[in-house]
C-alpha cells in the first residue's frame, strides 16, 4: 500500500510538473503564448489584391485602375470606364528554417503551401448629377494563418526528463466583404471609399490551432508515457473603412493616398486542453486532465495609411512608388477580464514596445502594344517589415509579372518572392529562437469588361 501511495504521489507530482512544462516558458511556450499572441505567418501589413499590382511590387496606390482599386485605393476606381468582373486566385509556398538555440534537436525547416481565392469583384460605372461615379462589390482574403510545425524535443529539469514530439498546425484566414463607391469631383481629382465587413458567419472568418505533444519521460527513476492535445479557435467580426483619393497632377504624374481606419473587432475565443500520463508498470498511478473555456474578447486593429506616386514616361511605360505606415502599437487584445496585451509579443501593453512599420514599394510596367492585343511586362521590389517587440523584423522581396489583354478579356499572372533572415528573435527569447523565412507567391487574375 505504501508503494502504491508513493506512486500515486509521484504520478501527481510528475503530472503537475508535466503541465508546468507544457504551459510555461519551455519550448512549448510557442503554443502557450498563442493564447496571448496572435500568430500570422503571412505578411501582417494590410495590402491590396490582384496579379497586376503584385507584379509591380505592390506599388499600386497611385495606379489603381482596375477593380482591385477598392483594396488599394478606392479613389482610383473612377478610372474604370466600363462594367467589369474580376477574380484573383492565389498560391503560396512558405518555408521557415527555425533555430532553437537551447534545443538544437528542434531546429530545422518547416514548410507549408496553400491555394485560395484572393479576390472577387463586380464594378459598375454610371453618371449621376453630372458626375462620373462607380460602385463595386468585392471580396478580399487578407490574412492567412496557415502553419505546420513538427519536431522532436528533449527536456530535463531536476529529477524530470522528457523526450517528446510536437505536432503543431494552424489554419484559417481573415477576409472582408467590401462595398465601394467613387466619385469624380473634378476632371483631375476623385474620391472613393470602401466599407469592409469582416463578418464570421457570412463566410469563415476564423482560425484554429491544434497542438499534439506525445512522448515519454522519467521522474525520480519511474518511466511514464504522456500525451497532450490542445485546441484553440478564434472567430473574428468587425467593420472598417478604406478612404482614398487619386489626383492626376498632370499628364505625367499621378498621386494617390489611402487611409484604412482602425476598428475594434469582436473575437470569440474557444479552447480545450486534454492530457494524460501513464505508468506502464503501475496503471493505478495513471492520471488525466481536461480543461475547456470560451470567452468573448476584443481586438483593436490598427490604423494604416499610405501615399503613392506614379510617373508615366510614355503610353507604354509607367513607374510607381508607395510608402505605407501601420500603427502596430495600437494593435491590442483585451481578454474577458479586461487584461490588455500586445498580440505581437504577448506582453501586457504597459510592458510592450511595438513600433510602427513602414513599407516601401517600387514597381514598373512596360506595355508591348500590338494591333489586337497588349502584353505587359512588370517588375517590382519592396521592403515589408513585420512588427516585433523592440523593432520590426526586416522582410524584403521582389516580383515579376506579365499577362495579355485581348478584346474584353484581361489575364494577368505574377510571382513574388518575400524573405526575412534572422527574424522572430523577440519571441521565445528563453529558447534563443530565430528563423529564416522564404515565401513564394503566385497570383493569377481574369478581368472581363462588358
Amino acid at each position: 500500500m505504501n508503494r502504491h501511495a508513493d506512486l500515486v504521489r509521484i504520478s501527481t507530482v510528475a503530472f503537475l510538473c508535466f503541465l508546468l512544462i507544457i504551459c510555461s516558458g519551455s519550448l512549448s511556450s510557442v503554443f502557450a503564448q498563442a493564447l496571448q499572441r496572435i500568430e500570422v505567418p503571412s505578411s501582417l501589413n494590410p495590402v491590396g489584391s490582384g496579379a497586376r499590382a503584385l507584379g509591380m511590387g505592390g506599388a499600386f496606390i497611385a495606379v489603381a485602375d482596375d477593380a482591385t482599386a477598392a483594396s488599394w485605393n478606392p479613389g482610383g476606381l473612377i478610372q474604370l470606364e466600363t462594367p467589369e468582373v474580376s477574380v484573383v486566385g492565389a498560391y503560396f509556398d512558405r518555408t521557415e528554417d527555425n533555430t532553437f538555440g537551447t534545443n538544437p534537436e528542434a531546429s530545422g525547416e518547416q514548410s507549408i503551401s496553400e491555394k485560395r481565392i484572393n479576390y472577387l469583384s463586380a464594378a459598375y460605372p454610371f453618371i449621376f448629377w453630372g458626375h462620373n461615379m462607380i460602385t463595386s462589390i468585392n471580396y478580399q482574403s487578407l490574412y492567412d494563418f496557415t502553419r505546420e510545425w513538427n519536431f522532436p524535443l528533449t527536456q530535463a529539469s531536476g529529477n524530470l526528463s522528457l523526450n517528446q514530439n510536437v505536432d503543431y498546425t494552424q489554419e484559417g484566414s481573415l477576409s472582408a466583404l467590401g462595398i465601394a463607391y467613387c466619385v469624380q469631383i473634378t476632371p483631375e481629382l476623385s474620391f472613393g471609399l470602401t466599407l469592409n465587413f469582416w463578418k464570421d458567419g457570412l463566410y469563415p472568418n476564423e482560425w484554429e490551432q491544434n497542438t499534439l505533444q506525445t512522448g515519454s519521460g522519467v521522474y525520480v527513476g519511474n518511466p511514464f508515457i504522456f500525451e497532450s492535445k490542445s485546441y484553440t479557435k478564434y472567430s473574428f467580426s468587425g467593420f472598417n473603412v478604406n478612404l482614398g483619393i487619386l489626383w492626376h497632377v498632370n499628364n505625367k504624374v499621378t498621386m494617390g493616398a489611402v487611409l484604412k481606419t482602425p476598428f475594434e473587432a469582436d473575437l470569440r475565443h474557444e479552447s480545450t486542453f486534454n492530457s494524460s500520463i501513464h505508468y506502464p508498470g503501475f496503471p493505478a498511478a495513471d492520471s488525466s486532465s481536461s480543461i475547456a473555456s470560451a470567452e468573448d474578447e476584443k481586438l483593436d486593429m490598427p490604423m494604416s495609411y499610405g501615399i503613392g506616386f506614379a510617373y508615366r514616361f510614355s503610353d507604354e511605360f509607367t513607374a510607381s512608388i508607395d510608402i505605407y505606415r501601420t500603427e502596430w502599437g495600437d494593435y491590442i487584445l483585451t481578454d474577458s477580464d479586461g487584461n490588455r496585451t500586445s498580440p505581437i509579443s504577448g506582453e501586457y501593453i504597459s510592458d510592450s514596445d511595438i513600433d510602427p512599420t513602414h513599407q516601401v514599394r517600387m514597381g514598373a510596367e512596360y506595355l508591348f502594344i500590338k494591333q489586337k492585343y497588349v502584353i505587359p511586362l512588370r517588375g517590382g521590389i519592396f521592403y515589408d517589415p513585420a512588427p516585433a517587440e523592440g523593432s520590426p523584423d526586416d522582410f524584403y522581396g521582389l516580383s515579376l509579372g506579365s499577362g495579355i489583354t485581348y478584346g474584353r478579356f484581361i489575364f494577368d499572372i505574377a510571382y513574388q518572392y518575400r524573405f526575412g533572415n534572422d527574424v522572430g528573435t523577440s519571441i521565445m527569447k528563453n529558447l534563443n529562437f530565430s528563423q529564416d523565412v522564404d515565401e513564394h507567391t503566385v497570383y493569377s487574375s481574369v478581368i472581363i469588361h462588358f
